[in-house]
C-alpha cells in the first residue's frame, strides 16, 4: 500500500467510481443560491442544478471551501502517515489553491503538496488519476510531481458553450471577452491556458464545433496515446458525437470517460456545453 495519499476538489468532476477506485478524497466547493448553500457533489448534482439555473432570475454564485474544511481531510491522512498530494483548480479560476495552501502550512508543511493544475474539470481530474497511479506503482512524491508537471504542458482541455452568458455574468470569462460582441449565434471554441479561458475559434453551430476541436487535437497529438474526458453540461447527444468522432482520430488508450460537468463549474458555463479533455499517457 502506498504512503501517498491523493485529494482533489469537485470541480475536477472526477466520476465517483475513478474516486473510489483510486481512493482520491474529494474536497467539494459551493454553490449558493437563493441564500442556500449547497456542497457540490453533495447537497446538489449536476441532474438537479441544471434545471434550477435555468429557472434561476438570479445567477446563482461559487464559494470555495475553507482552510478549515481542507484541514478536515488533510488531517487524517497526516495522522495515518501519508503524505498528501492535492490537485486543485486553476488559481486563476478560484481560491481555493490559496484555501489548501494555507491549511497545508497551518497543519503539516512539507508533508501536504498544494498542486495548481492550472486546469478546469477532467483537466484536474486526470492529474490527480496519473497521481495516483504512479504512487500505486511505488513512485516517490519528487517524481510524481515532476511527471505531473510535464503532463500540465502537455495536456489540453478544450470546451464550447451554446451561449456566452453565463461565463460573461460569472466574472470567469477571460480573454473570451473579445467575443461579446457577437453572441448572436456564435459557438467559440475555447482552451484552457493556465486557467485562463482563450477562444481559438468561433462556429455557428456546436457541431462545426465539435469538429473543430477534434481537428485540432488530431493535429495536437496524432497517433501518440492519449487519455480522454468528454464533459457536458446537459449535452449528451453532444457529447456522444464528440466521442464517436475522436476515438477514430486519436490513440486512445481505454475507454473515454463520458461525464456531466458540475454545478461549480456548470454555473459559468451553462447548459448545452461541451468539452474534452486530453492528455498523454504520464508513463
Amino acid at each position: 500500500m502506498s504512503n501517498i495519499a491523493v485529494v482533489t476538489d469537485s470541480t475536477s468532476d472526477i466520476p465517483r467510481n475513478l474516486a473510489e477506485q483510486y481512493g482520491i478524497s474529494v474536497i467539494p466547493l459551493s454553490v449558493i443560491h437563493e441564500g442556500v448553500i449547497y456542497r457540490d457533489g453533495i447537497d446538489l448534482t449536476s441532474e438537479q442544478f441544471y434545471p434550477m439555473l435555468e429557472k434561476a432570475k438570479e445567477l446563482p454564485t461559487s464559494s470555495q471551501p475553507s482552510p478549515r474544511q481542507f484541514i478536515d481531510i488533510f488531517k487524517p491522512l497526516v495522522e495515518s502517515g501519508k503524505e498528501v498530494l492535492s490537485f486543485h483548480l486553476s488559481k486563476a479560476l478560484s481560491s481555493t489553491v490559496d484555501s489548501a495552501r494555507l491549511a497545508a502550512e497551518q497543519l503539516a508543511p512539507g508533508r501536504i503538496h498544494i498542486v495548481d493544475t492550472g486546469s478546469i474539470s477532467y483537466g484536474i481530474a486526470v492529474q490527480a488519476i496519473e497521481a495516483a497511479r504512479l504512487a500505486m506503482a511505488g513512485y516517490a512524491v519528487p517524481a510524481i510531481l515532476e511527471c505531473m508537471a510535464r503532463l500540465k504542458k502537455q495536456s489540453e482541455v478544450l470546451f464550447s458553450l451554446d451561449t456566452l452568458h453565463y461565463l460573461h455574468k460569472g466574472g470567469r470569462i477571460g480573454k473570451v471577452s473579445s467575443l461579446l460582441g457577437n453572441l448572436l449565434n456564435i459557438k467559440p471554441i475555447v482552451h484552457v491556458e493556465d486557467g485562463v479561458y482563450v477562444p481559438i475559434g468561433k462556429v455557428r453551430s456546436i457541431k462545426h464545433a465539435i469538429a473543430g476541436m477534434v481537428d485540432f487535437l488530431a493535429q495536437k497529438f496524432g497517433k501518440n496515446k492519449v487519455l480522454v474526458g468528454v464533459g457536458h453540461g446537459q449535452a449528451l447527444d453532444y457529447a456522444k458525437c464528440l466521442i464517436e468522432q475522436v476515438v477514430s482520430r486519436l490513440n486512445i488508450v481505454g475507454e473515454p470517460v463520458l461525464f456531466e460537468v458540475g454545478p461549480v463549474i456548470g454555473v459559468h458555463t451553462g447548459p448545452g456545453t461541451v468539452g474534452i479533455s486530453v492528455h498523454p499517457v504520464a508513463y
